[in-house]
C-alpha cells in the first residue's frame, strides 16, 4: 500500500507528471469528440419536443452542462489551490493556472446561452435574477484569477495570490447552486436532482448527461495541454527538459 502511494506521488514533480500527460491527452480529446458527437444527436434529434417550450428548449443540452463544469471546474481549481498553499507544490499551482482559462468559457457559455434562452421564456435578454447574478460574479473570479496571476512575474508569488482568490470565490458555487431554493427567482429549479426521480423525460436526461461526460472530458484534454505548456515555460532551465529538447 505505501509502495503504491509512493509511485503515485512521484506524479507531483513536473518532470514525472508531464509524459504521463502526454500520454493521457489523445485519450480524453477522442472521449470528448465521440461524447460530443453522442450528446448532440440525442439532444438535437432524438429527445422529443417539449411540450411547454417547444423546441427552443433544446439548448438546455448545452447550457446546463456548461453551467455544471463553469461550478465543477473552480471548486477543482480551489482544491488545487489548498494544495499548493498547504504543501508548496508547484504542479498544483500549474494546475489551477491551466484550469482557470477553461473554466471562464464555460461560464461564459452558462451566460450566453441562458440569455437565448431566457430571451423567448423570459421576454429579456437579461435579469438581475439570483442565480444569473451569482453566475456572472462567477465568470468575474474567473476573469479576476487569470489576470491577477497574469499581473505578477513571479510565479510562485503569483500562483499564492491566485490561490487566495480562488479559496475566497469558492464561497459563491454553493450560492449559485442553491439561490434557486433560497430565493424567489425567475430560473427554474433543478431538474437533475441526486435525491429526486429527474423531471425530464429519460431521452432528455441521456442526452444532458452526454453532453455534460463530454464537457468533462474537454476540459481534462485542454487542461492537461495547457499544463504542459507551463511546465515547458516554467521549467524551461531544468535538466530534464533541456534533455528533452535535444532528443
Amino acid at each position: 500500500m505505501n509502495h503504491s502511494l509512493v509511485n503515485w506521488f512521484k506524479f507531483a514533480s513536473p518532470a514525472s507528471f508531464y509524459p504521463l500527460v502526454g500520454r493521457l491527452i489523445p485519450f480524453f480529446a477522442t472521449a470528448a469528440a465521440i461524447l460530443t458527437i453522442a450528446g448532440l444527436w440525442v439532444g438535437l434529434a432524438v429527445a422529443p419536443t417539449d411540450a411547454q417550450q417547444g423546441e427552443g428548449y433544446r439548448i438546455i443540452f448545452v447550457h446546463v452542462p456548461a453551467s455544471w463544469m463553469s461550478m465543477f471546474i473552480y471548486c477543482v481549481m480551489a482544491f488545487w489551490a489548498a494544495l499548493g498553499l498547504a504543501f508548496n507544490t508547484r504542479l498544483s499551482g500549474m494546475m489551477a493556472s491551466a484550469l482557470a482559462p477553461t473554466g471562464a468559457l464555460f461560464a461564459f457559455l452558462s451566460l450566453w446561452t441562458g440569455a437565448l434562452w431566457g430571451k423567448p421564456m423570459w421576454g429579456a435578454w437579461w435579469v438581475w435574477d439570483a442565480r444569473l447574478t451569482s453566475q456572472l460574479i462567477l465568470f468575474f473570479l474567473y476573469l479576476g484569477f487569470i489576470a491577477l496571476q497574469a499581473a505578477i512575474d513571479d510565479p510562485r508569488r503569483a500562483d499564492k495570490a491566485g490561490a487566495i482568490l480562488a479559496l475566497v470565490g469558492v464561497i459563491n458555487v454553493p450560492i449559485i447552486y442553491f439561490s434557486v431554493q433560497w430565493w424567489n427567482t425567475l430560473h427554474q429549479g433543478a431538474s437533475v436532482s441526486i435525491t429526486k426521480a429527474p423531471s425530464m423525460a429519460h431521452t432528455m436526461l441521456l442526452g444532458m448527461l452526454l453532453m455534460a461526460l463530454a464537457f468533462w472530458a474537454y476540459t481534462i484534454a485542454v487542461a492537461l495541454m495547457r499544463v504542459r505548456c507551463i511546465i515547458l515555460e516554467r521549467e524551461l532551465t531544468s535538466e530534464w527538459v533541456k534533455k528533452n529538447a535535444m532528443e
